[in-house]
């Protein structure tokens, strides 16, 4: 028996121990008022601090009642929806977003030019550095990879531990820069090595924008469509930034507030980012849609797929937890305005790729999936399709491998995490320190029984 097998015998046999010691009753949550996941039973979050960043909007207030609204999402100022229709036109969207989210205003065209010249000067990686750090142990979990080349580049960083704010703006520009790197190269060194396929590494273009040269360092014919850039562009815009509460962004914050590195403070975010119930949940919806799609015979039959999706929430199909992942959402009730906006270019995407028959089931599950949960759940919210319901497709349109879901989200969230990082640095000074009650009882040390004393005589 290998040690990490001992190990795992040992860890299997003790934990019933932590199962006994570190199970606390669900009523006392409900006894001393405490929001588990600092969420109240509607899902709003607890106030933990002030953010001048962006702004989510699901409820109307008038001091006497709270009525649920359409999702807004604000970046600085300027309603989401409005930022892509007046961006996207103009190209390099993500850019112009990714300068509005850290210093607080919009570029204007000279701005932008030099804004993305300095991010192309910082598209490029030290020497060797993909060879000998994203090649070596490739794995299949590229957000691991990443968080690894993160921690590793602050040692090629001379001024990796100092906080002063203009540092903290050039090693953040330098990470937006190379994560798309990161993310691809590592793809690239798992599919050679773990999947036998072939490798390619394609350097970045100066003159393309972000989603530009993602599509063509992914791809081995470096090709790809305006559509498609489009697309990727806007999923970056509306993945970016989610407020300061998101588990990553909080992450971030609180890591930050500790004193710590820049390169510390976003490997921290990834970490988050990483879990299922946060960055992974694309993937979850993927898998279900597969799943959809084998079960469910007629994709255009309303009733078929509502059967379905009534047997997925009664856990007897599918991964049977009872949930129809990319419906609802923690903080929106009546709708979630990425999945809207990102709707509007799904379907141009699917009218290219002639993925019409795909796109009915998806609209039959988003229009009866609503109707399925009001029937089966005790729900205190609306109940509406989120951005995640339809990204996964949007990625698979473009021939992205499920791998990079998560790390896509993480190229995009690096402007946010930026953001917040550098207004905790600015505008707060404390060390982020929530409270937990505690519920221990306390005990009285056991007596210990005397040992004999050893006196080095042998006994007769």
């Amino acid at each position: 028996m290998s040690f990490q097998e001992h190990t795992y015998e040992y860890a299997l046999e003790m934990a019933t121990e932590c199962q006994k010691n570190d199970l606390i009753d669900n009523d006392l949550y409900e006894e001393y008022g405490v929001n588990r996941g600092l969420r109240d039973l509607h899902g709003k979050g607890v106030v933990t601090g002030l953010t001048n960043i962006s702004k989510i909007v699901s409820f109307k207030d008038d001091f006497e009642k709270k009525d649920p609204i359409d999702g807004q999402l604000w970046y600085r100022g300027y309603n989401v929806v409005d930022l892509i229709k007046n961006t996207i036109k103009k190209g390099f969207g993500y850019e112009r977003a990714t300068f509005l989210l850290i210093f607080g205003r919009l570029p204007s065209e000279t701005e932008l030019k030099e804004f993305n010249e300095v991010i192309a000067e910082n598209r490029d990686l030290p020497t060797n550095f993909t060879r000998d750090v994203i090649m070596k142990a490739p794995t299949k979990d590229i957000m691991n990879s990443m968080t690894r080349s993160i921690l590793t580049l602050a040692s090629y960083d001379d001024t990796d531990n100092m906080t002063d704010i203009p540092t903290c703006i050039r090693q953040s520009l330098s990470l937006v820069a190379t994560f798309p790197m990161l993310a691809v190269y590592a793809y690239h060194a798992y599919n050679h090595y773990e999947n036998m396929n072939s490798m390619y590494i394609h350097r970045p273009d100066p003159k393309l924008s972000t989603a530009e040269n993602i599509l063509k360092m992914l791809r081995a014919d470096e090709k790809y469509t305006k559509t498609e850039a489009d697309v990727l562009d806007v999923c970056l815009m509306l993945h970016m930034e989610h407020g300061g509460g998101n588990n990553s962004t909080f992450t971030t914050r609180v890591v930050t507030s500790a004193g710590s590195d820049t390169y510390s403070s976003i490997a921290a975010g990834m970490c988050s980012l990483k879990g299922p119930k946060h960055g992974g949940a694309n993937i979850k919806v993927m898998k279900m849609m597969n799943n959809i799609r084998e079960h469910v015979e007629d994709w255009e039959d309303e009733e078929e797929v509502k059967s379905y999706l009534t047997r997925i929430l009664d856990k007897e199909v599918f991964d049977k937890k009872g949930l129809i992942y990319g419906m609802g959402h923690a903080v929106y009730s009546i709708s979630d305005p990425r999945e809207r906006v990102l709707k509007e270019f799904v379907l141009k995407l699917v009218k290219e790729k002639n993925r019409e028959k795909d796109l009915a089931l998806y609209e039959n599950i988003e229009k009866m999936a609503p109707v399925v949960i009001a029937e089966k759940r005790k729900i205190y919210k609306g109940v509406s399709p989120n951005v995640d319901f339809y990204s996964g497709f949007v990625y698979e349109m473009l021939g992205i491998p499920t791998e990079l879901y998560t790390p896509l989200f993480a190229i995009a969230r690096i402007a946010g995490w930026s953001a917040h990082r550098i207004e905790e640095m600015i505008g707060n000074g404390k060390i982020i320190r929530p409270a937990y009650l505690s519920v221990m009882k306390e005990k009285k040390m056991p007596v210990e029984p005397v040992e004999p004393k050893d006196d080095g005589v042998a006994e007769a």
